[in-house]
């Protein structure tokens, strides 16, 4: 036979039997003495009635005492659960337990209401962001529906959100934009076409994976860059050729002047010898210009191959003889590069070190190191105690030069090379005394950053 389960109080009528059996004893001794006093009959039922129904209502209003401000902050906690921060608790305003734990919920309801205003202004902030940024936004859930898009991704698609949300990414035509790798693609949408900058990310919402979509126009911005470009590149072409052409046609002039004369002068063919030579260095300096920018034009993709840079260092090292170049190892590394072009990036870093050293009587240093390994970078550098930089803003300007017969390419094709390789190059001023410092970082192999932290190179060295 089965037996039921056992029937538990719930806490109201815990409370009210606890309330009433604190009451028996007291009541029991009342009954007791009532009825064995010498009481009348009458007295005794009045008197007896009185203490049943006194220890009947204390009890119950014991109860109700407990009860009662758990209802309410019940009613207080739906009421936050709910979303409605209006509510408030009356007798917080007492010194007891009680009240301490209704300020406590006003508090919170308060802080609540703050930080629901917070989110909903904040919220529509974001929304007027979207709204008006000039890129489009799309998120998608887990099976790729459409579940947000801003008003710039409406015209992107031309049709308006109501007819793209819950609709999957290949209905939309972004199928595709959303699985490319790539962070700049080409891609034709109903509202434009040209070159986009994608960028990806996920999040979660409800606990459930979301994907972000940015799409931004940057084909205005490279036509833009191409323009800029097109027109520092024909200043530059410009004056080059003006600075040869002119001379030369004024020369050419002068000649045919000479040559009109009748009778011819008898120095003519000094003034002609001297026109030509003229005419042939501003030639000579129009080829090398040509020749300067073909070269730059057409820097090679670099041939990766192992090689050991203290070698390397070491021999371009040695083929300076105006001075001698000091070294500051930072132990062996082998490394991944295009030897010939590393090697003509080097030379040229060196060469200018040596003629700025040359004007003050200082020397060169030339050493590397692996910064910490979080950067996963080795750095080169070449140091010397010249006259420092006067003008950092045009270093890398093509065909910008400050030497007598410079061709104003050295920096800038040391600098493509160390892009080409990953890197970068910087030129700055030295802080510890006069002179230039340049710093080729490039990315270091697992083995050569090993084997170079074992070497020794400190933290203190890094942060020079």
């Amino acid at each position: 036979m089965a037996t039921s389960p056992k029937r538990r109080l719930n806490f109201d009528q815990r409370v009210l039997a606890l309330a009433l059996a604190s009451g028996v004893p007291g009541s029991c001794a009342a009954l007791v003495l009532l009825s064995t006093g010498d009481f009348s009959a009458k007295v005794q039922w009045t008197l007896g009635l009185f203490v049943v129904i006194s220890w009947l209502s204390f009890a119950y209003a014991a109860r109700n005492s407990v009860v009662h401000p758990l209802q309410t902050l019940a009613n207080l906690l739906g009421a936050l659960r709910e979303e409605d921060f209006s509510f408030r608790a009356r007798g917080s305003d007492r010194d007891d337990s009680m009240s301490d734990v209704l300020r406590e919920v006003n508090a919170l309801a308060t802080t609540l209401r703050a930080q629901r205003l917070g989110a909903v202004e904040a919220t529509a902030l974001l929304q007027t962001v979207m709204a008006e940024i000039d890129v489009a936004v799309f998120t998608f859930d887990g099976q790729h529906r459409l579940k947000l898009v801003n008003r710039s991704g409406e015209r992107l698609l031309a049709r308006p959100a109501e007819r793209l949300l819950d609709r999957t990414a290949e209905e939309i035509g972004l199928g595709s934009v959303l699985e490319a790798e790539a962070a700049v693609i080409e891609h034709s949408f109903p509202g434009g076409s040209g070159r986009w900058e994608a960028r990806r990310d996920t999040f979660r919402q409800e606990g459930l994976p979301h994907q972000l979509l940015v799409l931004s126009d940057v084909s205005r911005a490279l036509r833009e860059e191409e323009r800029q470009a097109w027109r520092r590149l024909i200043r530059v072409i410009g004056h080059e050729l003006n600075n040869s052409l002119t001379p030369i046609k004024s020369i050419a002039q002068s000649l045919a002047s000479l040559l009109e004369r009748d009778p011819r002068p008898d120095d003519l063919d000094e003034d002609v010898k001297r026109g030509l030579h003229v005419i042939g260095e501003r030639s000579e300096s129009l080829a090398r210009f040509t020749q300067a920018y073909a070269h730059l034009a057409r820097l090679p993709s670099p041939q990766l191959k192992p090689l050991s840079l203290r070698e390397l260092i070491r021999r371009v090292a040695g083929l300076e003889t105006r001075m001698d170049i000091g070294l500051a190892e930072g132990g062996e590394v082998e490394i991944v590069a295009d030897v010939d072009q590393l090697e003509q990036l080097l030379i040229n870093l060196v060469r200018n070190a040596v003629d700025a050293a040359q004007e003050t009587g200082g020397g060169v240093r030339i050493g590397w190191r692996v910064p910490i390994p979080v950067f996963r970078q080795l750095e080169v550098w070449v140091e010397d105690e010249g006259p420092g930089l006067s003008n950092t803003a045009n270093l890398f300007v093509p065909f910008f030069t400050t030497k007598p017969h410079g061709s104003g390419i050295g920096l800038l094709l040391c600098r493509q090379i160390a892009e080409a390789h990953g890197g970068t190059l910087l030129l700055e001023n030295r802080r510890d005394r006069t002179g230039c410092r340049a710093r080729l970082r490039l990315p270091a192999p697992a083995r050569s950053r090993h084997a170079l932290g074992r070497a020794g190179s400190t933290l203190a060295s890094i942060l020079q």
